[in-house]
């Protein structure tokens, strides 16, 4: 099996590609696709490092393929670094295409990737060393 068809990382969010998020030659607008990225890789990195963060950068991003109204858009993330005040999370995207055939499966499709870096933030918004010892596992 190809590398491309083997996810890397945890499933962290799944939606719905809607004809509202489209350009207009109909394809998914790729700032809504990074908008759902940076959804996701907030989530793994607030679990992770069991504190508030914030996005500070996104290194390069690559869309591969579009994404079209109707495909199930699945982002899967892993944990890249830790750094003293950030987590930089790699994200990648992959969607079932929608299908006009009940019943027929198709393999998930990547369609971008990108490096997302978020920093720990305290309660008044100034970034924070993480507190290694409150850092989870999430594989076990």
């Amino acid at each position: 099996m190809e590398k491309d068809n083997i996810p890397e990382g945890q499933l962290i969010l799944r939606t719905l590609a809607m004809p509202a998020d489209t350009n207009p030659a109909g394809d998914i607008f790729g700032g809504w696709i990074m908008s759902q990225m940076d959804i996701a890789g907030g989530i793994l990195a607030r679990e992770r490092t069991c504190t508030r963060v914030v996005t500070v950068a996104v290194d390069s991003i690559r869309f591969i393929k579009p994404v079209h109204v109707g495909d199930t858009v699945c982002c899967y993330g892993n944990v890249a670094k830790i750094g003293n005040t950030s987590i930089t999370i790699d994200l990648e995207v992959r969607v079932h295409p929608a299908l006009d055939e009940p019943g027929l499966s198709v393999v998930e499709e990547l369609v971008t990737k990108a490096a997302f870096t978020y920093v720990s933030v305290d309660e008044q918004g100034r970034k924070q060393t993480i507190n290694r010892e409150h850092l989870r596992d999430l594989n076990g």
